[in-house]
């Protein structure tokens, strides 16, 4: 598995992304609507409507990396302010790749583990 916080700092792009957009238009994407640098090496999550698949956009300093993940049991927790970009810990990272929101309650957490 790839752990996507060992890349560099991750930001979540909250809100809908329309996910047909490929590298050139998320970079773009950030560029000008958030006035980040997509050449970071920072990573640059984003999710569409449907809540059960993600990308991320990762440059290495060669190159962009566009992953693509889908669950196939469960939805991503997703923040919904469109106007919104958000640095996460590795720890929100995690909890966001288990289908947990970046911001859980501990009982949400322990009544997650028991399924």
């Amino acid at each position: 598995m790839i752990k996507l916080s060992d890349l560099g700092q991750v930001y979540i792009v909250c809100g809908k992304t329309d996910l047909r957009k490929g590298t050139d238009g998320l970079a773009t994407l950030i560029k000008e609507q958030f006035d980040l640098n997509p050449f970071s090496g920072q990573v640059f999550l984003f999710c569409s409507s449907r809540n059960d698949r993600f990308k991320a956009l990762y440059w290495d300093k060669q190159g962009f990396w566009l992953l693509y993940k889908r669950f196939e049991n469960g939805k991503l927790s997703w923040p919904k302010n469109q106007a919104e970009v958000k640095a996460l810990s590795n720890e929100q990272v995690s909890w966001l790749m288990k289908g947990f929101t970046i911001n859980p309650k501990i009982k949400d957490m322990k009544a997650r583990k028991s399924y």
